[in-house]
């Protein structure tokens, strides 16, 4: 659930439409869709996701809350550095499984190691740190993973117990170099944000209230439910379908590109996944620095880029990592210890003071609130990312907006060059709003999409068994989506995209009028 509210229909019927493979597919059943790139990319490991994948790759019994559960003390490493995971569990013994999620023939998963049966123990309550209401585990570490041989790519460490009960650990093998690749991006600092293991989070506290939440999390602590639900829900099916299309691929997060922006330089596209919120100064510049060298940026979610965090050392563990803890004081900025002196590293809202500077002048939308389920409007159906769907102007997809939106608000920052390819209408907490999905290029050639809505990578997997929350998306839904996305994919793949796609058509006015 998100503290921001609304500042401000009826679902249109379903019209069939042309150009997808076969009726009733997902970009998690595309076999018979599957084509090699016709631009010549190719991935630079083709073999990998040509591989042979498994279906058990999935937790299917989670068992207590404190069956098995477990965290890694890195968010990413790089292939061959080894990884420790510090396990607690109830179970006399357990085994770790890698699984590296990809297309795989269609399995979305190869294992690609699993450790022996390791004993099991109990581990320490967490601490909390009274001030910032932080939660920490500060357990022991249980084993050492060796990822020598491990290919690039997002990976889920499944920790399963003696008994049965299961639950992930999710880590990226990241890549040195994005160059002459498209660059998935991870949002481990958004996960964190929302999770609620241990009873606090940056959203609520122990009590379920606002007030108590924390201000500054710790990945030294399990993620709740699954292990591995954000990454599940808004970033896996995109991976899957990118890697099924075969085009050259590098794998960070966005604390790594904080930390080594080096991987963005000479990438021909970054995709932004499903819900990427928490964004560091530097992380920002170093997006905005890449498009103004020619790299393209495809965000394929809502409320991007809305929180101004900072990374931070957090405890005196005897070989603690840094960067390790995500400060974001919100609407408490004045309790931050940045305040005043440091007005750019005051972590609120990246639109709200001290330091204002809305996320639209990079995303080319601006969030605006939750929650909404509205049908998504096809606003310039002869738009190049509609290509092969057979879309009709005002044809709608039921459900596709939501459960937060973006749109172009002429009143914010705005790119100058910006084309709303789609718009629809909304109410939010009982106000009338539009979503806009939306298209601008920069004077280096580079392209920037924004889907506008939280639910695009979801709709991957509409009308399959994978579905995410589904929220009654069905399968035309989901095909339309992924072969946006295709198209998307594979124009950004080619580098700038002014250079080998029509410009966008200035419509702001013609949609909004004159403000």
């Amino acid at each position: 659930m998100k503290d921001l509210g609304c500042d401000t229909g009826r679902a249109t019927p379903r019209r069939r439409f042309l150009g997808y493979c076969a009726a009733g597919i997902g970009a998690l059943s595309l076999a018979g869709c599957d084509r090699a790139s016709t631009d010549g990319h190719r991935d630079s490991s083709p073999a990998e996701r040509d591989l042979p994948g498994t279906s058990d790759w999935r937790v299917v019994d989670r068992g207590p809350d404190d069956a098995i559960l477990g965290y890694a003390d890195q968010v990413s490493v790089r292939p061959g550095q080894p990884l420790a995971l510090r396990v607690s569990t109830t179970a006399r013994r357990f085994r770790v499984s890698a699984f590296r999620v990809g297309w795989y023939q269609g399995a979305q998963a190869r294992l690609v190691w699993r450790s022996e049966r390791v004993p099991g123990r109990e581990q320490r309550a967490p601490d909390l740190h009274p001030l910032t209401r932080t939660v920490r585990a500060g357990w022991r570490r249980t084993l050492t993973v060796d990822t020598e041989g491990w290919p690039e790519g997002a990976y889920l460490l499944r920790l399963d117990a003696d008994e049965g009960h299961q639950r992930y650990v999710p880590v990226v093998v990241r890549s040195a170099s994005g160059a002459g690749r498209t660059v998935l991006l991870h949002a481990p600092a958004t996960w964190q944000a929302y999770n609620g293991w241990g009873g606090y989070s940056l959203y609520s506290g122990q009590d379920g209230g606002y007030q108590q939440r924390s201000t500054i999390v710790s990945f030294d602590r399990p993620y709740d439910g699954s292990g591995a639900e954000k990454f599940l829900v808004y970033e896996r099916a995109a991976v899957v379908l990118a890697e099924r299309l075969g085009i050259p691929l590098a794998y960070t997060t966005g604390i790594d590109v904080h930390r080594d922006p080096g991987v963005l330089r000479k990438a021909t596209a970054v995709v932004v996944l499903g819900h990427d919120e928490y964004w560091t100064p530097r992380q920002r510049r170093e997006l905005v620095r890449a498009r103004d060298a020619g790299t393209n940026v495809a965000i394929l979610g809502a409320n991007t880029c809305f929180r101004r965090v900072r990374l931070e050392t957090h405890g005196d563990e005897p070989g603690h990592r840094p960067g390790r803890s995500v400060v974001c004081y919100k609407s408490s900025f004045a309790r931050d210890p940045s305040y005043p002196a440091r007005p750019d590293l005051v972590t609120t809202d990246f639109r709200s003071g001290p330091g204002a500077d809305p996320e639209s002048s990079f995303t080319g939308v601006l969030y605006e609130g939750f929650p909404t389920d509205a049908p998504y409007v096809v606003h310039q159906p002869r738009h190049w990312l509609f290509e092969g769907t057979g879309v009709r102007q005002g044809q709608a997809f039921d459900h596709l907006v939501g459960v937060e939106y973006d749109r172009v608000t002429p009143t914010a920052p705005t790119p100058r060059r910006i084309e709303i390819v789609a718009h629809s209408p909304l109410r939010c907490n009982g106000e009338r709003s539009h979503q806009d999905s939306a298209y601008y290029t920069v004077p280096s050639g580079a392209g920037v999409f924004a889907t506008g809505t939280m639910r695009w990578v979801e709709a991957l997997m509409a009308g399959t068994r994978d579905n995410g929350r589904n929220h009654a998306m069905d399968a035309a839904t989901g095909a339309f989506v992924t072969r946006t996305t295709e198209n998307l994919l594979r124009a950004f793949a080619e580098g700038p995209a002014a250079r080998h796609r029509p410009q966008p058509r200035r419509n702001v006015e013609e949609v909004y009028g004159r403000s």
